[in-house]
């Protein structure tokens, strides 16, 4: 029983309330009304979900089940995945469907995934309305002649070992060894 309750202290340790109030906040924003209190349960059936994605790509989730019990609802945030992969976010950024469908499953992964699809919307140069998260890093690419990558092989790099100023030369712990000969 202590397991258990040491797994969901975990868990519940790695929310943050400040990141869900500000993705909330930006599905809010985007939709254009506001949400029922707690967020949780306000996305837990995934209709919110799949209407966010449809604002971000229209027509991205084409049929979004607002009845028809547990699975249909399930149904809703299977749809919503399978869209936000499509729209770039990657598979490692998506939380499973028991981490919202299920109470006091793992939720901040769902924010997290949130959080990824928001920096997502930043390569979308169709999507002008609001964004979410820091703006994912561009690449830099650089183009070396064959003289600098020569030039740079002549080098060696600190990493390679250097001992200057670092001897055992002056230690001393402690007394001195005292070997006595024939006792």
């Amino acid at each position: 029983m202590s397991l258990e309750r040491a797994v969901r202290a975990k868990i519940a340790a790695k929310r943050d309330p400040v990141l869900e109030k500000e993705a909330q906040g930006w599905i809010e924003t985007i939709l254009g009304r506001k949400l029922e209190e707690p967020f949780e349960d306000a996305i837990r059936d995934g209709q919110v979900l799949c209407e966010l994605m449809n604002k971000l790509k229209p027509g991205a989730v084409p049929k979004i089940n607002s009845s028809g019990g547990q699975f249909k609802m399930m149904e809703n945030i299977n749809n919503f995945q399978k869209a936000m992969k499509e729209y770039g976010v990657s598979d490692v950024d998506v939380f499973q469907t028991v981490d919202l469908w299920e109470k006091n499953k793992d939720f901040a992964s769902v924010i997290n995934c949130l959080f990824a699809l928001g920096r997502e919307t930043y390569r979308h140069p169709e999507w002008t309305g609001p964004k979410l998260g820091p703006k994912p890093s561009d690449e830099s690419k650089r183009d070396f002649t064959e003289e600098q990558l020569k030039a740079g092989q002549t080098i060696i790099g600190l990493q390679a070992g250097q001992n200057k100023g670092a001897t055992q030369a002056g230690q001393n712990m402690g007394a001195g060894r005292k070997i006595i000969i024939g006792k």
